[in-house]
């Protein structure tokens, strides 16, 4: 198992976006006192993949490898199967009002990802089986907030559709949130496999986004994510599946070119969108930032990356909890803010932009 995943491919330009499967599978005991618990382990023995147990979802051990890159890259290759234990959600600002937490960890490979900070030492993917006591919390705080509308961000800890023929999770939500007349959900992707959700009972009340980037950042920054075209093609199922549709443009990277990169990348969004995904289209801008852990981690784990994280070149912002991360100076911020609205505004006159950060 191992060695499939030190020998795979370096390059950050190699592309795989094949359904993740994991070589190894984690189940916490009280995972198995519900059906989609007992249906994984059934699952995964009948397939022949390596089961273990674990006390805890947070406290995984016996992950192979010799070195930390070796143990890392063989994380992003390991499912752990809990019970989400804690149902307190998080503020997710400025997306929504709360995070939903189906899942925590990605098996993609994104250089700049944030949760190398917020996940940092436990990189494994982890899914959550008790579903119906996630659903009765956001519930709770839909009636809390009544009679606003609640909208609750599915992908703060991950990216749900790429692990969704796992768990059939984000099924569930889209349809337990389409019968809730003051709930909303959101979720974003780097992945074209949303066959699955097409004819979920949504009722519109799912915004279903895909993060889009300059093919630069793609190429150099996200392997093991679907392409570009896929996202696209995607994309255009989705909007004619009637969800109201959205881009989030992230992270917005400064690099040789970044001006015509950008205008490339809207241009072929206009040029090749099927006509439904105009009717309720958002763009969310986020620009490239980082912390001290994430920068650290980041070197350790991508050792060639070219990701500029110079720090003596960034504006060091405030964040929550007193911890900061370094964004792009304000000339060069609004640079990219400048450009983006602008382009935006040319070619998709009729969309909203929901923020910029």
């Amino acid at each position: 198992m191992a060695t499939t995943l030190v020998d795979a491919p370096k390059s950050a330009a190699a592309r795989d976006s094949k359904l993740f499967q994991p070589d190894l599978v984690f189940f916490e005991p009280d995972a198995l006192q519900y059906p989609l618990g007992r249906e994984l382990y059934e699952r995964y023995q009948k397939q022949g993949i390596p089961i273990q147990m674990t006390t805890s979802h947070n406290q995984v051990r016996g992950i192979p490898g010799e070195t930390d890159v070796e143990k890392y890259r063989n994380a992003k290759r390991t499912l752990v199967v809990g019970v989400r234990k804690t149902l307190k959600f998080e503020q997710s600002k400025p997306s929504a009002e709360y995070a939903i937490p189906l899942a925590t960890g990605c098996a993609a490979h994104c250089h700049y990802c944030y949760l190398n900070t917020n996940i940092g030492t436990k990189p494994y993917i982890r899914v959550y089986v008790n579903t119906d006591d996630i659903f009765r919390q956001a519930e709770a705080y839909i009636r809390e907030r009544e009679p606003e509308i609640t909208r609750f961000e599915a992908a703060c800890t991950s990216d749900p559709v790429s692990i969704e023929h796992i768990t059939g999770n984000l099924r569930r939500a889209i349809e337990f949130m389409g019968e809730q007349p003051l709930g909303r959900l959101r979720f974003v992707t780097k992945f074209h496999h949303v066959d699955s959700l097409l004819d979920a009972r949504h009722n519109r009340h799912t915004r279903f986004r895909f993060s889009m980037n300059a093919d630069y950042v793609i190429k150099h920054f996200e392997p093991g994510t679907s392409s570009f075209e896929e996202r696209l093609e995607a994309a255009g199922k989705v909007a004619k599946a009637g969800y109201p549709l959205g881009f989030i443009l992230a992270p917005l990277y400064w690099f040789d070119g970044w001006e015509e990169g950008y205008t490339d990348l809207l241009e072929r969004l206009r040029d090749q969108l099927v006509p439904e995904a105009m009717e309720d289209l958002t763009f969310e801008l986020i620009q490239h930032r980082f912390t001290k852990v994430a920068k650290k981690l980041i070197l350790q784990r991508y050792p060639k990356t070219k990701l500029e994280m110079n720090e003596e070149e960034r504006k060091y912002k405030w964040g929550k909890y007193g911890r900061g991360k370094y964004v792009y100076p304000d000339p060069q911020a609004k640079a990219l803010r400048d450009h983006l609205e602008k382009e935006i505004a040319r070619l998709f006159p009729q969309a909203r932009i929901e923020y910029f950060t």
